[in-house]
């Protein structure tokens, strides 16, 4: 018998709620158990969430995973579960173990540790060198595998298919950044074809603090096509109907395919079962990339707020595009009855500013409270006349007016228990154009990621699924302005956003050189200006609130640079 019908259980999990994890894979199981499947995988580290990080130096909670483990294990029956967990041994190792018949029946140990960009599992875990046995689940050899182990062209899909496996089980916590599913999906297709063997992949989905995951779990058949693929960003088991004989066949024909290598141990899970016809695979269609970026930005959010236990948000809407894109992500993650905004208007702001935020709020259904900080502002310039002299009134003196707002949204806060969301975007952060304790104060900062130019396509793409000008048309095609003095434009401080934001990509992302960025056209002046505005500014971010992560270079996470640092270049 070589067929089989496998499920991919991409659940939300939290960080650190190991019973809660164990319920809800329970409860996955149950639904794959009840839906004919003969195995369900769960992400990577299921039952600790991921990543656990520095928890996972508590021997306590390492202990507490395990007898939750064995917790989950007592729940199944015929039908094989893949569960992620950190096995503690000599050492402390990425592990996943295959549970049947109420107990684990064993268990394969993470190859390859991934150490670059938001990854850190060499500090956790040790790498194991050797492959795991084979679970023949159904009449069919599977063999398991753990995240970074798919990424190697040489790694254990290969070597565990060259052993006789007929299937890989390839369990992840794979973080979204635009574009990655596209990468993954030219990866896992390889990998399929390669080792001539169907590959079944569940992701982890879900935001945990900056991180978002997408899901889009996915399977390939032994030609490294796409059989299925389940939805992105948000919870779904993914069922999928195999027939193994495919790919005996394929190595039949082609003895690339062949290998000598010596068969691995095989463990004995469940017989072949007769079945009625299941329903084809599935595939969810793919999210255009600005929209997929929206709706990361609001799992991201919505997680972040839910998972920490608040309730509420309140954001300062000043009428521009920014606090606008947010309250709309907000209103999409939680509900508009849970979102509240705070005009305040000072002696700068004009009428239409405030029209416009108004108007936004009765469009999204928000509460909105107008708080006019001028009275503050003459107490803050009196207070401080003696020490600040009586030369002309600067940016230190413009920036008082963002650390009023910062301290009346954050009083508010305190007094209601409201989370505070910022609205500044990467364009702003990454180039210091932003008021330390003032406009960056908050609990968590939604577009910290987002390049100015894509808050614009987010926001016009949000009108366009909407129907109408949910944010509204002159909030889109006004000039951007701070408005903390007379006619103030960010032009008057930054390049314009379509000049600023590729040179930016291009010194962040990219990690390119004033130098190659001038190879590349850019203005030499302008190339080393913005340079040493992002250098320079490394403090103020390195006291900014976490946000979600949509580039494949995020401050903080991604990209950590000394602040005390004189390289330049």
């Amino acid at each position: 018998m070589s067929r089989l019908v496998v499920a991919a259980a991409q659940l939300d999990l939290v960080v650190g709620d190991l019973e809660g994890n164990a319920r809800r894979i329970v409860e996955a199981y149950e639904q794959a158990e009840a839906a004919g499947a003969d195995l369900v995988a769960f992400p990577e580290l299921a039952v600790t969430g991921y990543p656990p990080e520095d928890l996972l130096l508590r021997p306590s909670f390492v202990a507490a995973a395990a007898e939750w483990l064995d917790k989950i294990a007592a729940r199944t029956g015929r039908v094989a579960a893949v569960v992620g967990f950190p096995l503690a041994d000599r050492d402390l190792y990425n592990a996943a173990a295959l549970c049947a018949q109420g107990k684990v029946l064993g268990t394969y140990r993470k190859h390859l540790l991934p150490n670059y960009s938001v990854f850190d599992e060499e500090r956790y875990f040790e790498p194991w060198p050797q492959d795991g046995p084979l679970f023949v689940v159904g009449g069919v050899r599977v063999a398991l595998s753990i995240c970074e182990d798919a990424w190697s062209p040489t790694g254990p899909i290969l070597t565990q298919a060259n052993a006789g496996a007929e299937l890989v089980v390839n369990i992840n916590a794979s973080p979204y950044y635009a574009g990655r599913l596209g990468e993954r999906t030219t990866m896992l297709a390889t990998r399929a074809a390669d080792a001539g063997v169907p590959v079944l992949y569940v992701n982890l989905v879900g935001g945990q603090d900056e991180l978002v995951f997408d899901g889009a779990s996915m399977c390939f058949d032994e030609g490294g096509h796409l059989v299925a693929r389940a939805a992105q960003f948000r919870e779904d088991l993914l069922l999928v109907p195999l027939d193994v004989r495919a790919a005996f066949r394929r190595r039949l024909l082609d003895p690339r395919g062949r290998s000598r290598a010596a068969p691995l141990p095989e463990v004995a899970v469940s017989e072949p079962l007769l079945r009625d016809p299941v329903p084809a695979p599935r595939r969810e269609p793919v999210l255009d990339p600005v929209r997929e970026v929206y709706e990361a930005l609001v799992l991201g959010t919505r997680d972040y707020v839910t998972k920490n236990g608040f309730t509420d948000v309140c954001i300062g809407l000043s009428g521009g595009i920014d606090s606008s894109l947010v309250a709309a992500i907000a209103v999409d993650a939680i509900g508009p009855e849970r979102v509240h905004g705070v005009c305040m208007p000072s002696r700068y702001s004009s009428e239409a500013s405030l029209a416009d935020a108004q108007a936004l709020a009765a469009n999204l259904g928000i509460e909105v409270q107008v708080v006019p900080i001028e009275a503050a502002h003459r107490a803050f310039e009196e207070m401080l006349a003696e020490v600040l002299g009586s030369g002309p009134p600067g940016v230190a003196e413009e920036n008082v007016q963002s650390r009023i707002r910062g301290n009346v949204l954050m009083t508010i806060s305190n007094k209601l228990g409201w989370l505070v969301l910022t609205t500044g975007n990467k364009s702003e952060m990454a180039t210091g154009y932003a008021t330390l304790y003032g406009d960056m104060a908050g609990g968590f900062a939604v577009i910290k990621d987002v390049p100015k130019t894509l808050v614009y396509a987010l926001a016009a793409d949000r009108n366009a699924r909407a129907g109408r000008d949910l944010i509204p048309r002159a909030v889109l095609e006004k000039p951007p302005s701070a408005e903390l003095r007379p006619d103030q434009l960010d032009t008057d401080s930054l390049p314009p956003y379509e000049v600023l934001d590729p040179l930016l990509e291009g010194y962040i992302t990219q990690d390119r050189s004033v130098a190659e960025l001038v190879e590349s056209g850019a203005d030499p002046e302008l190339a080393a200006r913005v340079a040493r505005l992002v250098d320079r500014n490394e403090y103020k971010r390195r006291q900014a609130p976490p946000g979600v992560r949509v580039s494949p270079k995020a401050f903080g996470r991604d990209r950590r640079l000394p602040i005390t640092n004189r390289w330049s270049g």
